[in-house]
């Protein structure tokens, strides 16, 4: 244990003396010239994509990460996560009234979206899922990039609404940052997942901000008109971030539906009822009907129709918290408020200005169409489906986005480009890395260690 906490502390001293050596080299000749023309660049991540702090307004001194968190990861997620939806502020709020959650902003942003669980712990068993941004960043690094000059990452409360004004501020100040601390320079955006929904919020509500500030976009598996075999089954059976011997540390799916159940962000990636899709994803239920003497019969519920199963589904549906029952069905305010969302992300207009590129995962089964129940064993009261595993019909993507939804980003891009990765592993993909440089106008220096990463992963945003 002690050796792969010295490994992890050795690894983080390497990479900051390799930031002072090329700061050195910067004062002077050809690296100084070359410094001075880098547009800067922002990282923003997605679902589950940043590091979130526990603390409590009673104690200044109590400051716990509670996500990602691999050691106790279920006991201190329902502590301190599980939350409730505020129609009033728009806001989800912890259970706890002493709890605040907050996202660190050390190392200018970077420490919350690059390993999003730092302990030794994680270094000792290899656990790579939680390596976010890690590699991306490094490869930016051995690009010539400086972190807090040329260099930036923004990471945010994913529970919350993409169109939350603490969000929407938040964004504003890491591209005013960026733009002033490269004297002027325009910011190049790479965004992940539900952080290209975000950024697109952003340019819709802040058209004339957004054109000031940033020069590029390129987006990364972003789901533009939502995830609908992952998201219609999150709100009833809940997301299970990771698959065989890892997910003994991790968050269980239950614990993390109830969380779900209050977020606005997971009701904004529902499937667009407005979007021509080639096939409308569906949700299917074997039910008995008690109309029909118990005939079985395969219903279907369209994008339009499905909130009455989730109402029925969902009706039952409470935690137990502080010995407490809290109820938690299916939020119609919360839906409400992502339908406005859905309104603000369909008028999004690109500036003229802005240069916008989209890398889209490709080559993987997909979740599009959800199946409850069998014929043989069919469900009987709707909020059975809660307690029952799903059956997917698939569709290409990255395992969590179809093409068809990352694809229809409805701008005119420079380029549109399909890499055969999943949708964490694009952040680590070498080919995206290439796009990336091509698309910068940037060169590595030397070459990079590269980690192997095995483990099977379906996720939203890390």
């Amino acid at each position: 244990m002690l050796g792969a906490a010295l490994r992890l502390r050795l690894r983080v001293l390497r990479r900051r003396l390799r930031g002072q050596r090329r700061r050195r080299r910067s004062r002077g000749g050809r690296a100084a010239v070359e410094d001075a023309g880098r547009e800067p660049v922002l990282l923003v991540s997605g679902m589950g994509g940043s590091v979130l702090h526990a603390r409590r307004r009673s104690n200044p001194k109590f400051d716990l990460r509670v996500w990602v968190r691999i050691l106790f990861a279920n006991l201190d997620f329902k502590k301190y996560l599980w939350s409730l939806y505020n129609a009033d502020s728009g806001y989800v709020e912890p259970l706890d009234d002493d709890v605040e959650i907050v996202v660190p902003e050390d190392d200018h942003g970077l420490y919350a979206i690059d390993i999003l669980d730092p302990s030794w712990f994680v270094e000792l068993v290899h656990l790579t899922m939680v390596y976010h941004f890690h590699d991306m960043i490094d490869m930016l690094i051995n690009c010539g990039y400086e972190k807090g000059t040329t260099l930036f990452g923004y990471g945010y409360d994913f529970r919350q609404s993409n169109r939350i004004d603490k969000a929407m501020a938040g964004l504003r100040t890491k591209l005013e940052t960026a733009y002033k601390t490269s004297q002027g320079k325009k910011v190049n955006i790479i965004s992940h997942s539900m952080g290209g929904l975000l950024v697109r919020c952003f340019m819709s509500m802040n058209h004339d901000v957004f054109s000031k500030y940033v020069n590029k976009w390129i987006c990364i598996a972003c789901p533009f008109q939502g995830a609908p075999g992952c998201i219609n089954d999150s709100l009833l059976t809940g997301l299970q971030f990771v698959y065989g011997f890892e997910s003994f540390f991790f968050v269980s799916r239950w614990a993390m539906h109830q969380l779900l159940v209050e977020c606005p962000s997971i009701y904004e990636m529902l499937p667009n009822r407005n979007f021509n899709w080639t096939e409308k994803p569906t949700i299917q239920v074997w039910r008995k009907n008690p109309e029909k003497d118990g005939t079985v019969e395969l219903v279907q519920y369209e994008a339009s129709d499905c909130v009455s199963l989730f109402e029925e589904a969902l009706r039952n549906n409470e935690l137990t918290y502080n010995g407490k029952k809290v109820a938690l069905p299916f939020n119609m305010s919360v839906f409400k408020w992502a339908t406005e969302t859905r309104r603000i992300l369909d008028n999004a207009e690109l500036p003229d200005t802005v240069s916008f590129y989209n890398i889209y995962g490709r080559a993987y089964d997909t979740p599009y169409d959800v199946c409850y129940g069998s014929e043989s064993s069919p469900i009987g009261d709707l909020s059975e489906v809660c307690h029952t595993v799903p059956a997917y019909t698939y569709v290409d993507g990255d395992c969590t986005v179809p093409i068809e939804s990352a694809m229809a980003d409805g701008f005119a891009a420079k380029e549109r480009v399909g890499v055969g990765a999943d949708h964490r592993g694009l952040l680590s993909n070498e080919n995206v890395f290439e796009l990336l440089k091509k698309w910068l106008g940037a060169s590595e220096k030397a070459p990079r260690c590269r980690v192997s990463k095995k483990p099977r992963v379906v996720d939203l945003g890390s």
